[in-house]
């Protein structure tokens, strides 16, 4: 049994690791999701089992569980929550892959492949309705205004990123404005709706916002990075796909600025077309000339640096370790 134990550990990634901490939490979470996903129209049912128990790494409810227990929280509403912004990032994958007309997320077909662009749309607006459902029972009006603009702010964020892409001229500052509103402000939220129900000091809150939202900000810096030097396998997509749908990204923004004019006329046109199949070896060798991927996995350590700071003041616990431990994997994962 000794041997058995550490073989399963060994195979265990550092996300399963901190998740033991809040295992029966979790269940729960993953009950009441079950829960939430049943409707009288089989279809809707089949897509969301789908996409939720496509092998996501279920992070955002992850950090509603451990911030709340660091918090030493007793009550239930942190399980509905983590239940609600899973839900939330859910429907934003499946609007997600009709804007961007993917075909691979997580290692498999997306639902819009398999079912269609409009059933997909619906699927995802039949998840975000469920959020509110599950809200309105919890009547914290504090808890349902800052997810309501949480809301606006992804779709905000998907409209900006819509208006840069194949926009050459994009440039870090809207880079920013987009990932902040599409990606971090859903971990913001995270942090901040554990700490409200705590009833924490106004300052608790306004730090753990911080957390949540440097820690998402180093998140997508990464997954980015690893978009030109990732392993397709263990990424779930394959690599260069942002590029190919014209999105510029930081590693690109970064190379186009500081690449040869023959260079920068290669990256130009890729993201014009929403194309780059066919350069994709020359527009690498530009991005490692530019020192385009270290440019942006700094930028991701300055973030997990304010991450880190922001959780100074967080009362010492195995949740403030697991908490730390979540904004290391950020920085160092591999997919």
């Amino acid at each position: 049994m000794l041997v058995e134990s550490s073989e399963n550990q060994l195979k265990s990634t550092p996300i399963d690791q901190i998740k033991q901490l809040v295992s029966n939490e979790f269940a729960a979470v993953d009950r009441l999701i079950q829960e939430h996903l049943h409707s009288h129209v089989s279809l809707i049912e089949e897509i969301s089992h789908h996409i939720v128990q496509s092998g996501g790494k279920r992070l955002r409810p992850l950090i509603v569980l451990l911030v709340a227990k660091a918090f030493n929280y007793e009550g239930k509403d942190n399980i509905a929550l983590a239940a609600v912004v899973e839900f939330i990032h859910t429907a934003t994958l499946l609007h997600d892959d009709v804007v961007d007309n993917s075909s691979l997320r997580r290692g498999q077909e997306t639902a819009n492949i398999i079912w269609g662009n409009a059933t997909s749309v619906l699927v995802g607006d039949f998840l975000y309705s469920r959020t509110f459902e599950i809200l309105t029972k919890l009547k914290n009006l504090q808890v349902m205004d800052l997810l309501a603009k949480t809301t606006n702010a992804i779709a905000e964020g998907e409209v900006l990123q819509l208006v840069k892409r194949n926009d050459p001229t994009a440039d870090e500052a809207h880079y920013l404005q987009i990932i902040t509103n599409k990606t971090a402000r859903l971990f913001q939220a995270a942090a901040e709706v554990a700490t409200l129900i705590c009833d924490r000091s106004p300052e608790e809150v306004e730090a753990m916002s911080r957390f949540g939202l440097h820690l998402g900000l180093a998140f997508q810096l990464v997954d980015d990075a690893l978009d030109f030097m990732g392993n397709s396998e263990e990424l779930g997509k394959n690599i260069g796909d942002d590029l190919a749908e014209g999105k510029p990204t930081l590693p690109i923004i970064h190379a186009l600025r500081h690449s040869k004019s023959e260079n920068k006329k290669i990256i130009e046109e890729a993201i014009i077309q929403g194309a780059a199949d066919e350069n994709l070896p020359k527009i690498l060798n530009a991005i490692t000339e530019a020192d385009s991927i270290n440019y942006t996995l700094k930028q991701a350590e300055y973030q997990t640096e304010l991450a880190l700071t922001a959780l100074e003041d967080l009362p010492c616990s195995p949740y403030k370790d697991a908490l730390i431990k979540l904004v290391h994997f950020s920085l160092h994962r591999k997919y």
